[in-house]
């Protein structure tokens, strides 16, 4: 019998998990929902009404602002909305290095992740109010980074080194997400769009007070705070130090993050450029009513979740005749695949140009099945990789870690955004494929140089 954390394993466990699994699962999933509710919102309420004349005054600071991002304010709304979006989404993911470092070395993980969810909660609400614009984002950015990353580290502090459920842990823990992310863009996303801005917004608020609520009420089956364990270690004069092998584990690690950033690039446009290209270009006419293009999102989010099943009875499948792969190999594999997304909404715009026709949401389908195949074999398998070669003693700091490739990814996004209208869907989507097939070149030179520093390794070869 696998042996698991003191404290964790208890009966009436989940799915043939720890307990602790399911107050973490759902409290992440609504937290996902408030975080992802209010995305699905963001770049079409900036273009659409608060960086317009009448409103863009009202905003608190906005014009030193601009002056930062946009110095000759040149920028069109849309491109606009596309950089300041990138700026958020990218914070969001290198906030996590801040908010795990805070739990590691300052106030444990319960305490950093109920402070924020709490400024995520009073972010959601001040999105209501154009005035508070920036500061509603300054908290949201903050609040991501104290809750997001921890929440992951406890996932694979619930297991024992050797426990080889923790792989499908956080399958269990990405599908939660992404039923979060089917309903969210439903809810928030036509109270956003056919009701008022607000009302979206306050509805994401509302779910991420639903998620502190879940977490606090599993504190007793939630694993031993790490920092309580190094505190008592160190006055017991045990220093934890790294091992060389640890240290060039670090350095491959942090080196993978641009690799993984470029075969993301298709997945995160979905909640920037895409959203503004689908309003304009997709036929969403269905049964004689236009389709909120936030419903997309819901659509993408499904279908994921049927690809993350299918990928993993897949894998499962493969390993009865074959020796399954590693990590590096999946995510090579996910990366070739995650190309081929973006060149079909270029085709699809290829074709509009041709018929003269809007693209039939056929296109679309088609956009996020392979998207999302793509996407199962990258993230989900990275958050396993890092949470398995991190070294204990900043493994929560290096799961922040794990997400600033995210961080990376969005800042490109938001750049990449301004070149939509200058350069038309076909060559905007051909940029996408070429630099996502180009993320997957460096993947395979990748996997061939380093990946046997990031392979497995028994605990008696650690010793």
């Amino acid at each position: 019998m696998v042996d698991t954390p003191a404290g964790v394993e208890r009966k009436g466990g989940f799915l043939g998990h720890p307990p602790g699994l399911a107050f973490l699962c759902f409290s992440e999933a609504w937290e996902r929902f408030s975080y992802y509710g209010m995305q699905a919102l963001l770049v079409l309420y900036m273009s659409q009404q608060l960086l317009l004349p009448g409103h863009v005054e009202h905003v608190a600071a906005f014009a030193q602002f601009r002056n930062l991002i946009d110095p000759g304010h040149s920028l069109s709304p849309i491109a606009l909305a596309s950089a300041i979006f990138g700026l958020y989404a990218g914070g969001v993911y290198l906030t996590p290095v801040f908010g795990g470092f805070l739990a590691d070395q300052v106030l444990g993980r319960t305490w950093t992740v109920t402070i924020g969810a709490c400024l995520m909660a009073l972010g959601h609400f001040m999105m209501a109010f154009e005035a508070s614009f920036l500061l509603a984002l300054l908290c949201l950015l903050v609040g991501v980074g104290c809750f997001k990353g921890n929440i992951a580290s406890q996932v694979g502090e619930l297991y024992a080194p050797g426990d080889l459920r923790r792989a499908d842990a956080f399958q269990l823990y990405l599908l939660g997400i992404n039923i979060a992310v089917i309903i969210a863009p439903l809810v928030c996303g036509t109270l956003g769009q056919k009701v008022a801005w607000h009302w979206g917004f306050g509805a994401a608020g509302v779910g991420m007070l639903i998620g502190l609520a879940v977490y606090l009420s599993g504190r007793r089956y939630l694993p031993p705070d790490t920092r309580a364990q190094r505190r008592a270690a160190k006055a017991a004069g045990h220093r934890p130090t790294l091992t060389g092998r640890e240290w060039v584990s670090i350095a491959v690690l942090v080196a993978l993050l641009p690799v993984m950033a470029l075969s993301a690039l298709g997945n995160q446009q979905i909640f920037n450029s895409y959203l503004v290209w689908g309003s304009a270009h997709y036929d969403l006419r269905l049964g004689g009513q236009t389709l909120p293009i936030t419903w997309l999102i819901s659509l993408d989010a499904f279908i994921s979740t049927g690809m993350i099943i299918l990928v993993v009875a897949f894998w499962r499948l493969w390993g009865r005749f074959w020796k399954e792969p590693n990590e590096i190999v999946k995510m090579t594999v996910g990366s070739i695949i995650s190309a081929g997304a973006p060149l079909l909404l270029a085709l699809a715009s290829l074709n509009e140009r041709a018929t003269g026709h809007k693209a039939s949401l056929a296109w679309g389908l088609g956009f996020h099945i392979i998207n999302d195949i793509g996407f199962s074999m990258v993230f989900p398998v990275g958050l396993a990789l890092y949470s398995r070669a991190s070294p204990k003693p900043v493994a929560g700091m290096m799961i922040g870690v794990y997400y600033l490739h995210l961080f990376l990814c969005n800042l490109t996004v938001g750049y990449l955004g301004r070149f939509l209208e200058p350069m038309g869907g076909a060559g905007f989507w051909f940029l996408h494929a070429g630099l996502v097939a180009f993320g997957a070149v460096l993947m395979v030179l990748f996997a061939v140089l380093f990946g046997r520093h990031l392979a497995p390794v028994s605990e008696a070869e650690v010793a």
